[in-house]
């Protein structure tokens, strides 16, 4: 544990010494200074002219925060493919991990310390955008969705999913490959949610089952929609779809899909990197 923690510690540090990285944050705190002046100034002239009811005003929020939270989601699966594209492909191809290597330490370890660093920014990631977002809505409108914690969670847990396939086609193509293919993948699982959503209103099983497998290959939207779910307000929830959720909810199984989906990846990324010549 203490080579994976000290690999984990270094990789960190190396990931804010990028560019690539700070960029990433710096974006997020444009993105989150926009989202707080739209949203002050659409609630400001909700409370004056818009409808006395609070609780309409209350959905109306819950639309626009859900709306943030939906370009912050694009913003952290784009930083999870491109911030760790190179994590061991570049590494290999540039010599460095050699002088890692040739140290007493276990490859897994070297792979999972690696796996470490990459996955603690960006949680520090999703907290700094989902949680802007929903601490935003909170401080200008007053409103807190009720399961805010299990919905940063599940964002959290998809930032990991293009991390698992980055570590393991990382150990097997070259820096450009890698994030292509992760790219790909999530491409693929975004246009098969669109899908299932589709197949879902109109009532179609058979185009729902082509969405469904689409996430299967990678289940990050499927996540992602799962995470609305979660995040919006209980009345939202009754009434049925909106443009940033889904006509059809991913299940509690699908979340135990993405948590072994991480991990099939990550025993693969070890079992190659073991075997790879560096």
């Amino acid at each position: 544990m203490f080579a994976i923690r000290w690999i984990g510690g270094l990789t960190l540090r190396e990931a804010f010494r990028r560019r690539l990285v700070l960029a990433a944050f710096g974006l997020g705190a444009v993105f989150l200074a926009l989202f707080g002046m739209a949203m002050f100034l659409i609630y400001r002239e909700l409370a004056r002219y818009g409808p006395p009811d609070p609780r309409v005003r209350e959905e109306i929020v819950s639309f626009l925060m859900l709306a943030g939270l939906y370009v912050a989601n694009f913003l952290i699966v784009m930083a999870a493919v491109v911030g760790t594209a190179d994590t061991i492909a570049g590494e290999i191809a540039s010599g460095v991990i050699q002088a890692v290597a040739a140290r007493p330490v276990a490859r897994w370890q070297i792979l999972l310390g690696k796996g470490l660093g990459h996955a603690l920014w960006l949680l520090a990631y999703v907290l700094w955008l989902g949680g802007g977002v929903i601490g935003i809505t909170a401080l200008i409108t007053g409103w807190v969705p009720p399961r805010w914690a299990r919905g940063l969670a599940l964002l959290g847990l998809e930032a990991m999913i293009p991390l698992s396939i980055s570590l393991w086609a990382g150990t097997r193509f070259s820096t450009l490959a890698t994030g292509a293919l992760t790219l790909g993948l999530y491409g693929v699982a975004f246009i098969g949610g669109w899908v299932e959503q589709i197949g879902g209103l109109v009532g179609q099983m058979t185009v729902m089952d082509l969405g469904i497998l689409a996430s299967l290959a990678m289940p990050a939207e499927a996540i992602w929609r799962r995470a609305a779910y979660e995040l919006q307000s209980p009345l939202a929830r009754i009434m049925g779809p909106n443009p940033f959720t889904a006509s059809a909810i991913p299940s509690d199984r699908m979340v135990f899909y993405a948590l072994a989906y991480i991990a099939f990846f990550l025993l693969a990324a070890i079992r190659q990197f073991e075997r790879r010549d560096l």
